[in-house]
């Protein structure tokens, strides 16, 4: 019998991503796995057909092909990260894979195995499928060397070794031979060691679980009244990005998507951003997710301890590296568009509102009664080691947010987060009854407020400016009302809001800045950004507005409602590392901001 391949496709950030907080996969709309890194995030792409193949094509991808495939359709279970995807030929026949990454409580503690399990059946009359499993090591450049057992294969090479288990026929798997799909296969892909039971029987009790833990998960949120699916979806994706291990979360779960074609901004945001991190946490704990802010904590007091008061980098590996030097691998890059890297120049920067975000992240832990471990007074005065860098370095020039390489200025929204360091320092003080450490906190946050005012503003543009003494917007400075340094209403917020607006919005999307910086002009549009802007917007009395801006965004999400780092405006397609955490946290903040009560219907 002859085999149809399904065509192929070209790379899309259509993708659908499993996970357990300890690893994630990308799958795209045919049901094949693009992207998975081992044994964590910043691991081994084993799956890197997202970023091209250094090898054959069809290297370094799961797939589970139907014969003659001509449509699919992919979600998510509701309420859980398990996806399904349908794919139907043109003579009636359909199969259903089933994607997860197992997860749930057993013996007392988080089970969360470096595992992928895929469970296939056939939905609609006699399909024809073929397994083609090709895991690459070192970055797509070694072959795995290859060794078979009666209901297993391994996959052996670079320092690691992958198990595949399966009651599918071994041979016909190894081999990429096409059989007929006569009833359910499950594949359970990880480390090498024996399962306890048989595949079918123990994969089947696995998702069982795992949908029981996400459905109970998600029952625990504190939801707004409208909104719920696309906040639902942001919250487990925000999940999915934290390393529960040592508590750390990354920016986002791939490397080298290109911000724009043919830019050369391809950046790797498989690490833990301190910034990215706070919002993570901001975002979830306004849904009443406690867990990810204590896990984070524990991360973010070892950053605290080490560096005792002196420069903190604004990011670091998952495990707390402090070297993530960047380089290029021989990948083709996602649509040929490279260069592909690895590890982030960033870790050599010097950005001051990382010492705001410290505080910021651990501010609510000091102040919420529902934690399991409450910080104490040595948690503070290590804090306050944090603050006085802050204050140090308020009005040095830095790297700023948006990590410009080539040129450094006192960024006024690196200031800004120096003062919300010192306020919220101050009013942690409080909360322990030491009233001279409150005051001088207070002090020190009124020093930077009068600094920003004074050197921050533009009298000739009417607004805040991106660095002091400068003439350029930047949609940072939208962050004013939210970290509490001027009221919504204050004038000189709602004029720097408004001409941010006339500066950098394009049809419903702004931009970061709009003044070229090492690569040139932007040409996409931030989502973060446009979410910062919505939340402005609303906070100024210009609700109808926000709110029409917010469902755009929201239409420009994925088929299963995922959100990259940049959006391209005439077109709405995504770009940049994905799934971003920043612009998942603006899908969330967007909906809490602007939804009706609950009082509205009950």
């Amino acid at each position: 019998m002859s085999w149809s391949a399904p065509a192929a496709i070209t790379p899309s950030l259509d993708l659908a991503m499993v996970g357990n907080c300890s690893f994630a996969a990308l799958i795209d709309r045919m049901g094949t796995v693009v992207w998975c890194c081992l044994p964590r995030f910043d691991g081994d792409p084993v799956f890197h057909a997202l970023l091209g193949s250094a090898g054959e094509a069809g290297d370094g991808a799961f797939a589970i092909e139907l014969n003659g495939a001509v449509h699919s359709e992919q979600a998510y279970v509701p309420n859980t990260a398990i996806v399904k995807t349908r794919v139907f030929d043109g003579e009636g026949n359909g199969i259903e894979i089933t994607d997860f990454a197992p997860r749930f409580s057993a013996k007392g503690r988080m089970y969360r195995p470096t595992t992928l399990v895929r469970r296939v059946r056939p939905l609609v009359g006699h399909p024809r499928i073929r397994v083609r499993l090709r895991p690459r090591f070192a970055w797509g450049q070694r072959a795995p060397e290859i060794t078979t057992g009666s209901n297993h294969i391994r996959f052996v090479g670079n320092g690691t070794t992958l198990r595949l288990t399966t009651n599918a026929s071994v041979t016909y798997v190894r081999a990429e031979t096409p059989f007929l799909l006569d009833g359910p296969l499950s594949f359970h892909l990880g480390p090498d060691e024996s399962l306890t039971d048989n595949p079918e029987t123990l994969c089947r009790d696995f998702e069982e679980q795992t949908e029981q833990h996400w459905r109970a998960w998600t029952r625990r949120l504190g939801l707004p009244l409208e909104y719920q699916e696309a906040v639902i979806r942001a919250a487990i994706t925000l999940k999915l990005c934290t390393y529960e291990e040592t508590g750390a979360i990354v920016a986002a779960a791939t490397t080298s998507i290109p911000e724009a074609a043919g830019t050369g901004r391809t950046w790797d945001y498989r690490y833990c951003w301190l910034r990215d991190a706070f919002f993570v946490v901001r975002a979830l704990n306004s849904l009443s997710e406690m867990e990810t802010m204590e896990n984070y904590l524990r991360y973010l007091n070892n950053i605290v301890a080490v560096t005792n008061g002196g420069y903190v980098q604004p990011l670091f590996g998952i495990g707390l590296e402090e070297r993530l030097v960047e380089e290029t691998v021989d990948l083709p890059g996602y649509r040929g568009d490279g260069p592909v890297r690895v590890g982030n120049q960033a870790y050599e920067h010097f950005q001051h509102d990382v010492y705001g975000n410290i505080v910021l992240g651990a501010a609510q832990a000091y102040f919420d009664r529902r934690l399991l471990h409450q910080p104490g007074l040595e948690d503070f005065q290590r804090l306050e080691k944090v603050g006085e860098r802050a204050f140090a370095m308020h009005d040095q020039p830095d790297a700023g947010l948006w990590e410009l390489r080539t040129r450094a200025r006192v960024h006024t929204s690196s200031s800004l987060m120096c003062w919300a360091a010192c306020d919220r320092l101050a009013k942690i003080a409080g909360q322990f009854s030491l009233p001279e450490r409150a005051a001088a906190w207070r002090a020190r946050a009124d020093t930077i407020h009068a600094t920003i005012c004074t050197r921050g503003w533009n009298e000739r543009i009417g607004a805040f400016v991106e660095s002091f003494e400068g003439s350029d917007l930047d949609a940072s400075l939208l962050l004013m009302a939210e970290v509490g340094f001027l009221p919504a209403k204050d004038p000189r917020f709602i004029a720097t809001v408004d001409r941010i607006g006339a500066a950098l919005r394009r049809g419903s999307h702004l931009f970061r800045y709009h003044a070229p910086d090492d690569f040139g002009a932007p040409e996409n549009a931030f989502n973060i950004c446009t979410f910062w802007y919505i939340d402005a917007l609303a906070r100024i009395g210009r609700r109808e507005e926000a709110r029409e801006i917010y469902e755009t965004m929201l239409s420009c999400r994925n088929h299963v409602g995922l959100l990259s780092e940049d959006t391209a405006p005439a077109t709405g397609e995504l770009w940049g590392n994905f799934p971003q955490t920043y612009s998942m946290v603006g899908i969330i903040n967007g909906a809490v901001r602007l939804s009706a009560g609950w009082e509205t219907v009950v």
